[in-house]
């Protein structure tokens, strides 16, 4: 049994709201603020596992401002604790680029990002490595920034990467998954992104014959996303156990909601389903996965029911949480979900 994690001061001071995300379809404006934005992760990457005690990424190290994508690819990829702060859109050529250990990316305000390219989180692809190696990449935090044209993955997690934090995040419109995590990547938490104008959205486990690499692991907390209008891979995991998918608000999927297949475990908590006729099934495609539900909202003239059943490792033998109540979720996700909510 695995100890429950500590939550850890972040590298970021306690932040503050300062601007509302837009309001959810066809609902009024808020009037209540926003929620206050975590110092710290809640979720997978908090716990102390794989030697590392949460995630507080760049803490320690120097800060720098970056606008221009030369320094962008430097700053993300050098060695020891570093907080690089992006200033604007940032156009990137094609391709992926690699976060190294010890990061913290953040945007500047609510309209810094990224476009044309996207960040790995992990090192080279490999099938012969079924163990996480001792220099696996960890410890990195990706927040308050805006995602756009991809030319491949907005953001990718792979080979045993570890403790790793996405958060308010905006992201869309790119060729191929907006978050994907894989390769016995772990502990990591994707909290308060709002994701649209995308279909193959979030995958966890990359394939089902993937068992040597991912049984076991792929151990990631979804919490307070805005799914919005996101046909598939919302997410669509392979192997995970537990995989945590709780107070997340999730609008007009026309394919589905939480695909678990190849034996990954589920356990879904608290989330609103707004006119998701297939809100989440373990048999989507390939081997079956299990699926425990409880506390979900279902609305709209398209609610489905849930497909579940099977076991689920409880995430509270892991770390500690609290689960808002479904029906405040919309309210809460739509006004808090994104960058410039977080006081950057």
């Amino acid at each position: 049994m695995h100890r429950k994690g500590t939550l850890l001061l972040a590298a970021l001071a306690t932040l503050a709201v300062t601007a509302a995300a837009p309001a959810a379809p066809d609902s009024a404006p808020p009037s209540a603020p926003s929620p206050l934005a975590e110092s710290a992760p809640t979720g997978f990457a908090s716990v102390n596992a794989w030697g590392q005690n949460g995630t507080t990424g760049g803490a320690g190290g120097p800060t720098v401002t970056v606008s221009t994508a030369a320094d962008l690819i430097a700053a993300v990829r050098a060695e020891g604790p570093r907080i690089v702060r992006v200033n604007g859109m940032i156009q990137l050529p094609a391709g992926m680029y690699d976060v190294s250990s010890d990061k913290t990316v953040v945007g500047v305000g609510a309209t810094s990002g990224i476009s044309g390219g996207g960040l790995n989180i992990g090192l080279p692809a490999s099938d012969t490595v079924t163990s996480p190696p001792a220099n696996a990449v960890h410890n990195v935090i990706i927040r308050n920034l805006t995602f756009r044209n991809a030319s491949d993955d907005s953001i990718n997690v792979q080979m045993f990467s570890h403790h790793v934090w996405i958060d308010h995040n905006d992201l869309s419109a790119g060729y191929d998954g907006l978050i994907d995590i894989k390769r016995g990547s772990s502990y990591i938490t994707v909290s308060w992104n709002h994701t649209h104008h995308h279909t193959k959205n979030m995958l966890l486990g990359h394939s089902d014959k993937n068992a040597a690499q991912d049984a076991g692991r792929l151990k990631v907390t979804y919490h307070h996303n805005w799914y919005d209008r996101t046909p598939q891979r919302n997410p669509r995991t392979r192997f995970g156990d537990p995989v945590h998918i709780y107070n997340n608000y999730f609008f007009d999927n026309s394919d589905t909601g939480p695909a678990c297949n190849a034996d990954s475990g589920c356990f879904i908590e608290g989330n609103h389903f707004e006119e998701v006729e297939e809100p989440m099934t373990n048999s989507y495609s390939g081997p079956d996965g299990s699926i425990v539900e409880r506390n979900n909202l279902f609305t709209g003239e398209e609610a489905g029911e849930p497909v579940v059943g099977g076991s689920v490792e409880n995430p509270a033998d892991y770390y500690d949480y609290t689960v808002d109540d479904p029906d405040t979720v919309k309210d809460i996700v739509t006004r808090g979900a994104g960058p410039g909510t977080i006081g950057l």
